[in-house]
């Protein structure tokens, strides 16, 4: 058995009032052998301290606090992540992105929130290839991206997972009445740097409420759309894996958007057309089309981890 690693404390570690306790903890906290763990650390402990002192939080609230943490936790599934959900209501994951990418946050990226509901093995689908699994309601919606690098040069060979919600505002995974993996693709971009598919026009829709995000936004006044959208995680090795989403510039929510994903840059022009489709004139009328260019920038080309299974 291995021997239990002992911890000394020092007379200096006897807590004597509330300001020489954050020094106590700080002396520990910097204690810690790994480098980037220590920085994470002792920035966590004083930001930690100070908000507690800052709002003078009462016992009764932290206790609160605690169980609301724990519930947080418990309310996580295979088909829900109440915990991504409240770190995009507070802006968090979009910080997180933001100051990650387009050289740390100095200019405008294509990365964006991965979001709670991408799937892994989504079905492996040739270029131009419609992503219903089955009739699907909704407006016809043709959707053709360009890959390229910081250079302008077109990426060729990427592995792109699609996704999106239907017209009722549902991923498949939540809705009974959609088969399995609808609405949800892989494609490989071409020899231009291109891929292309055939799918319905997605619709805003409002976050999961019946947690404690909804409760949150239900205590501050807040709405809990989000504007439509669609998904694009792209893989390709020598680049950094593109995770973003494209957001419809016609949508009532795009300004107010509850997870505060909406960038300019992501802002994609979905297109109305009235006239006949050039390619299928028995497309239905009146159909929608968008036209986006993603930039990937050099990196580790790395999937995430699922948010559910």
């Amino acid at each position: 058995m291995a021997r239990r690693r002992e911890i000394r404390y020092n007379a200096a570690m006897i807590v004597e009032n509330q300001q020489q306790l954050t020094d106590v903890v700080l002396d520990v906290m910097e204690r810690t052998p790994d480098p980037r763990l220590r920085e994470i650390m002792i920035s966590l402990v004083k930001h930690l301290h100070g908000f507690v002192r800052d709002v003078r939080l009462t016992e009764v609230e932290f206790r609160d606090a605690t169980a609301i943490l724990n519930e947080i936790g418990k309310l996580a599934s295979d088909t829900h992540n109440e915990m991504v959900l409240m770190a995009g209501s507070l802006g968090v994951s979009s910080l997180v992105c933001l100051l990650n990418n387009g050289q740390n946050g100095q200019t405008e990226t294509s990365q964006n929130l991965l979001g709670p509901f991408w799937r892994l093995n989504s079905p492996k689908l040739e270029n131009g290839a419609s992503i219903l699994r089955a009739p699907t309601p909704g407006a016809p919606f043709f959707v053709r991206c360009h890959l390229q690098d910081q250079a302008g040069k077109p990426i060729v060979g990427a592995d792109v997972h699609y996704w999106q919600a239907s017209e009722e505002g549902l991923y498949e995974n939540q809705d009974q009445t959609q088969p399995d993996m609808n609405l949800r693709g892989q494609f490989i971009t071409n020899a231009e740097g291109d891929f292309w598919l055939r799918s319905i026009k997605p619709a805003g829709y409002p976050i999961p409420t019946d947690g404690v995000v909804g409760r949150l936004l239900t205590a501050q006044g807040r709405h809990p759309f989000r504007p439509a959208h669609i998904h694009v995680l792209v893989y390709k090795p020598g680049f950094k894996t593109l995770i973003s989403q494209v957001y419809a510039d016609d949508d009532k929510d795009l300004q107010t958007d509850a997870q505060f994903g909406v960038t300019r840059a992501l802002i994609g022009q979905f297109t109305r057309h009235e006239e006949a489709h050039p390619d299928d004139p028995a497309v239905e009328r009146p159909w929608y089309s968008l036209d986006y260019t993603f930039v990937m920038e050099p990196g580790e080309a790395k999937l995430p981890r699922p948010p559910i299974k």
